[in-house]
C-alpha cells in the first residue's frame, strides 16, 4: 500500500509516535543501509537549506541516493502535467519529496504517483517541520502531554502543522497573532476539530504577554514568509510579538524558545533569546535529519505491506 505524508494527519497518533521512537533510535546511530538501493527524488521549486540538506544527508547516510531535481530542471506543471511527472518518476525513484507552492499540486502529483510522496513544504502546510518540533519539544520534556507551545507572529503553514503535531500527539496551542493575521478559516476549524477529538485546548491570543503565561516553549517563524511582500503595516503589527528576553521572562521558568529557521535576527526574535541558555532553535534544525530518515523508513515499510 502506497502511504504519503502531505499533511500531518496522514499519519495517526500510533503512527507518529512510531516515527518519532524510531528517529530517537536514528539520532543515536545515524548510519545504515535502510535504503540501500533506493533512490529518492528531491524535487525543490522554492529555495531551501534544511529540508534538502536533511533529506539529501538523510537518506545518503542509510544508503540511498538522493536525486536533487531543483525549479526548470524537469518539465513538472509546464510541458508536462503535474500527473504525467508523477507516473514516470515512479518507475524510477522509491520515493519523492516534494517543495513547492500550491497543496493542491502536492496532492495532485500523490494522486497519480505509485510511491511514497513526502510534502517537503507548501504555503499551506509544513507537516515534516511539525513533526520535528514536536520530538525537539518532547526532547526538553519528555512527559510532555499537557504542557503547552505557544506560537507567535503570522498565521502561517508552520502554524497550521505545529497545530495538528501538537494535537495528535496531546500538547495544548496558544496561538499569538495580530487582529487580521490569523489562519484561514478552514484551517482554524480543521484545527479546532483536532483539539476536540484529542482532548486537547486550542487559543488565540492578542497579548502576547498572556499568551506565553505558564507556557513551556515559545515559538516563532519569520514574519515575512517565502515569497510575501515585506509590508510596513504588516511590520508594525507584529512588533509586539518579538519575542525577546522580557517576553521569555513572562513564560514558564524552564520555558525553551523554538524556531524553524531561517531567523531574521532582530525582526521576530533578539540575538539575545536565539543564542541564550533556553534556546533549542539548532537541535530542532539537527533533528530534521533524524525525523525525516525515520518517516522515510515508516512511509518505505509500509509500501512493502
Amino acid at each position: 500500500m502506497t502511504r504519503h505524508f502531505l499533511k500531518v494527519t496522514d499519519l495517526s497518533p500510533e503512527e507518529i509516535r512510531r516515527v518519532l521512537d524510531r528517529a530517537r533510535e536514528l539520532k543515536c546511530e545515524p548510519i545504515g543501509r535502510a535504503f540501500a538501493g533506493r533512490t529518492v527524488a528531491l524535487i525543490f521549486h522554492k529555495p531551501s537549506t534544511r529540508t534538502r540538506v536533511s533529506f539529501s544527508v538523510g537518506v545518503h547516510q542509510q544508503g540511498g541516493m538522493p536525486l536533487y531535481l531543483g525549479q526548470g530542471e524537469t518539465q513538472l506543471g509546464t510541458s508536462e502535467s503535474i500527473e504525467d511527472t508523477a507516473r514516470v518518476l515512479s518507475r524510477y525513484v522509491d520515493a519523492v519529496v516534494i517543495r513547492t507552492f500550491a497543496q493542491a499540486d502536492v496532492e495532485a502529483f500523490a494522486e497519480a504517483a505509485t510511491v511514497p510522496v513526502i510534502n517537503g513544504l507548501t504555503d499551506e502546510r509544513h507537516p515534516c517541520q511539525a513533526l520535528t518540533d514536536i520530538f525537539t519539544f518532547e526532547e526538553s520534556f519528555p512527559a510532555s502531554r499537557g504542557r503547552t507551545i505557544t506560537y507567535l507572529g503570522d498565521g502561517n503553514n508552520v502554524a497550521a502543522s505545529l497545530g495538528a503535531a501538537a494535537a495528535l500527539t496531546g500538547i495544548h496551542l496558544n496561538l499569538a497573532l495580530p487582529e487580521g493575521y490569523d489562519l484561514p478559516d478552514a484551517m482554524m476549524e480543521e484545527l479546532r476539530g483536532l483539539s476536540q477529538a484529542y482532548g486537547t485546548m486550542l487559543e488565540v491570543f492578542r497579548d502576547p504577554v498572556a499568551a506565553v503565561r505558564d507556557s513551556s516553549a515559545l515559538y516563532t517563524d519569520v514574519w515575512i514568509s517565502m515569497g510575501q511582500s515585506e509590508t510596513a503595516e504588516k511590520l508594525r503589527a507584529l512588533e509586539p510579538f518579538r519575542v525577546d528576553e522580557e517576553l521569555l521572562a513572562s513564560s514558564a521558568p524552564d520555558a525553551v524558545v523554538m524556531h524553524c529557521l531561517p531567523a531574521h535576527r532582530g525582526s521576530e526574535i533578539t540575538d539575545a533569546v536565539l543564542d541564550g541558555a533556553n534556546s533549542v532553535v539548532f537541535d530542532q534544525a539537527e533533528n530534521r535529519l533524524h525525523v525525516q530518515k525515520a518517516l522515510l523508513e515508516f512511509l518505505l515499510a509500509e509500501e512493502g505491506k
